[in-house]
């Protein structure tokens, strides 16, 4: 074992054990603040949980769709260059299954914890609360699960019955 690997595992043997800290052996890091980790406690569960205040409409997320999503999605969620969002209802337990967010995604929270995390493509977490529950009441309506007027908020996504929930869930 080369000598970095055994004072590493002897450093971590000390952590471990209590009598040393990773500061005091290496001097280098620190404690993260409370506010460092809330930036970082962002996943949202199923049931809701961990979703944000804020609200968004399908009129709203239309446009902020058109701007910050259709370039990789398509205009209307039919892919190209990236993944398609919409369409493939009914396919999941076929052969070839076409999986968007209206035909496999078993929870509506799903999408927005995605979203909120990983999109924009060029900008991960840089939409507002308010843009990621409008673009997923957009994308929703695209693939028919919600009605046009629609407005999301913290109590109305979890309420949503995802088409492909029983498909993954038994009740």
């Amino acid at each position: 074992m080369p000598v970095r690997a055994l004072r590493f595992a002897a450093a971590l043997a000390l952590v471990l054990s209590g009598a040393a800290s990773a500061e005091e052996d290496f001097g280098i890091g620190r404690t993260a603040t409370a506010e460092e980790i809330a930036g970082w406690d962002i996943d949202v569960a199923p049931d809701g949980k961990g979703l944000p205040p804020g609200s968004g409409s399908v009129a709203e997320g239309k446009v902020i769709f058109a701007d910050k999503c259709a370039a990789c999605h398509g205009e209307r969620g039919q892919g190209k260059p990236m993944d398609r969002l919409v369409g493939g209802q009914g396919t999941i337990g076929g052969a070839k299954p076409v999986k968007t967010v209206g035909s496999y995604w078993p929870y509506a929270t799903t999408l927005f914890d995605f979203v909120n995390r990983a999109m924009p493509f060029n900008a991960p977490q840089s939409l507002s609360s308010n843009e990621v529950y409008a673009v997923c009441a957009y994308l929703l309506y695209l693939n028919e699960i919600v009605p046009e007027g629609t407005v999301l908020d913290a109590r109305s996504l979890p309420a949503i019955a995802m088409p492909a929930h029983s498909a993954f869930v038994a009740h």
